[in-house]
């Protein structure tokens, strides 16, 4: 109760929601990823002479990279600490 202010500053977000700053920001990263993607999908097929082949892979693994990033950012708890390996090392 103590760390939650009780006049909230105007414009911000309540806790627990996302910031519509931080969504275009989620869809400048899907796009620019995918299009980063098959730019070396289709330099790839250039070079080794293997048409739709690395583009397709490029498409499917920048979206699906993007997809996965953008999901684990949307849905990680808002608030709480990180689960890093300090964490667990015991306190002097």
């Amino acid at each position: 109760m103590a760390d939650e202010p009780r006049n909230p500053t105007p414009g911000s977000t309540p806790p627990g929601e996302q910031s519509p700053w931080a969504l275009a920001g989620l869809g400048m990263q899907f796009f620019a990823s995918i299009l980063l993607f098959v730019y070396a999908g289709s330099w790839l097929d250039r070079r080794f002479d293997t048409s739709p082949l690395f583009l397709l892979g490029g498409l499917f693994g920048g979206g699906g990279g993007a997809f996965y990033a953008s999901y684990r950012r949307l849905t990680k708890p808002t608030g709480s600490r990180s689960t890093d390996d300090t964490d667990s090392l015991p306190k002097p």
